[in-house]
């Protein structure tokens, strides 16, 4: 059902271009996946909450001779750190459908071609671009 319409999008550059049709896509779903989680979560919490944690990893540094308060600020950072993946949960269940969609239909295009470049499979090129460009991508775009 989607391969025709993914076909009709991306078809055209694929054929000519296997490693520059892959690129793209992953650039695409990487912004797509950035837009989501940046408008699906509090941006200003989040923030907030990445800069204590920052704080309070200083701290602890400073207290690694004193176990007893090191614990107890570690069990405060765990608990930010549940909020955070709290937050995280929400752009996932929006983004996880339509990824395995995506998936699916480019398993179905580069498995028959095999090693895309570089000697590795289209996974491992999707898996290294999309993690390139979600770096650049958060950082562009203010995402924390």
């Amino acid at each position: 059902m989607f391969e025709n319409f993914f076909n009709l999008i991306f078809g055209g550059l694929i054929s000519q271009s296997p490693q520059v049709g892959l690129i793209i896509i992953s650039f695409i779903l990487a912004l797509i996946i950035t837009l989501i989680y940046k408008f699906t979560t509090n941006q200003k919490e989040l923030k907030q909450t990445k800069e204590e944690m920052k704080e309070m990893q200083k701290e602890l540094k400073i207290l690694k001779n004193d176990p007893k308060k090191m614990m107890e600020k570690q069990k405060e950072l765990m608990g930010k750190n549940m909020s955070m993946m709290k937050h995280s949960l929400k752009p996932m269940i929006f983004t996880f459908l339509p990824i395995i969609i995506i998936f699916g239909w480019l398993r179905g295009v580069y498995e028959p071609i095999g090693k895309v470049m570089w000697g590795l499979t289209w996974i491992w090129i999707y898996i290294i671009f999309s993690m390139i460009f979600s770096i650049i991508l958060r950082k562009v775009l203010k995402v924390y």
